[in-house]
């Protein structure tokens, strides 16, 4: 035979390719269970689940702190009244506004009032700047009947940073003020906040708090805030799962929680094609930080049992995770077709060239 028939050609091809990887992506379980593989194969099952859950905590140094009386500090303003003694009151007239007449504590925590002289102001209480100027007063003044009143706050501030509407500082008066109640006033950048990642930092020590879990962990137990205290909420921007494979729209999906479930961040992507996905090929890539020591670990989900869905809503994906979708087998045979089809033409168009070389 002169040359051999396309049809032989093809059969040859078509055998060739049988020892081949068919196109598209797959995940090969055998190769990460070889000894020496820096993948660790891991089965969602209710046992894994369970045991992934932690309960939302709240330090108990942070329940604890209560409030003390409020001490007055630089930059405060005291309206100091005393009774029946208008020039010592009111100074810049009555009909003046109370603020006018106010008494501004210095930086070094110092005022100056009429007869008592300077008075160390700063860290004291309103009852004990009151008691104090009663008794310098008593030397000029018979009796005074004296009162002290912060008309301004300015000394004690509370900071904010982050994914908030309004970073400005949040000022702290005589009335202790909750950890809920200061992002209230703040507000929240919901699209772009990671409400797991807020912070608080206290006397040089940071708190890690979930705002999602913290109403369940406190009990209903306020957190108050301390003066000097610094709230952080980081923005989502590099908190991201990426979804890839046989779903609707591979995607890179962002979060602002601690609960994205593997439920949801394939509902993300438009869940699984019901044409070309296989239902027992559902992995979640968890990379290591130091590969060389502690395997990646990989969790497999066979999705085809309808018990699988209470697993895959339960189990919380973590930023970084790729999650892989693989196709079906038919999927993959006719990705393989539709790339040896245009080769065998090629085949049959190079068999005939040479038969017809052949016949001059």
């Amino acid at each position: 035979m002169k040359t051999l028939s396309a049809a032989a050609i093809l059969l040859f091809v078509v055998a060739l390719n049988g020892c081949a990887i068919i196109p598209g992506q797959r995940m090969d379980e055998g190769a990460l269970q070889r000894e020496g593989s820096h993948m660790q194969l891991v089965q969602i099952t209710p046992e894994l689940v369970d045991s992934s859950k932690q309960p939302a905590t709240i330090p108990q140094e942070l329940l604890s702190y209560q409030p003390q009386d409020y001490r007055i500090g630089p930059g405060d303003t005291l309206y100091i009244t005393v009774w029946d003694h208008p020039e010592l009151t009111s100074p810049a007239g009555s009909q003046q506004q109370t603020v006018a007449n106010g008494r501004l504590v210095r930086p070094d925590g110092t005022l100056f009032y009429p007869y008592a002289g300077t008075i160390k102001a700063a860290g004291l209480t309103v009852e004990e700047l009151r008691q104090s100027l009663t008794k310098r007063l008593s030397s000029f003044v018979r009796q005074p009947q004296v009162d002290v009143n912060v008309v301004g706050y300015g000394s004690q501030r509370v900071t904010l940073e982050g994914a908030f509407q309004h970073t400005d500082a949040q000022v702290l008066n005589s009335v202790p003020v909750t950890l809920s109640q200061a992002i209230g006033m703040a507000g929240i950048d919901a699209q772009n906040a990671d409400l797991s990642g807020f912070t608080l930092t206290r006397d040089g020590r940071t708190y890690h708090l979930d705002l999602t879990q913290i109403s369940q962990a406190d009990n209903g137990q306020p957190i108050y805030l301390k003066p000097g205290d610094k709230l952080f909420l980081p923005y989502n921007d590099n908190k991201e799962v990426y979804v890839v494979g046989e779903v609707i729209r591979p995607q890179a999906i962002t979060f602002k929680t601690t609960t994205l479930t593997l439920t949801q961040a394939l509902g993300r992507a438009g869940g699984l094609s019901p044409i070309t996905s296989s239902g027992d090929a559902v992995y979640v890539i968890r990379g290591s930080e130091k590969l060389s020591e502690t395997p990646a670990q990989v969790f497999h989900l066979n999705a085809r049992s309808p018990a699988s869905y209470a697993l895959a809503d339960n189990f919380r994906v973590l930023p970084g995770d790729v999650v892989f979708v693989g196709a079906a087998g038919i999927t993959k045979w006719n990705r393989f077709l539709s790339q040896l089809l245009p080769l065998s033409g090629l085949i049959y168009q190079t068999a005939g060239a040479a038969d017809r070389a052949n016949n001059f």
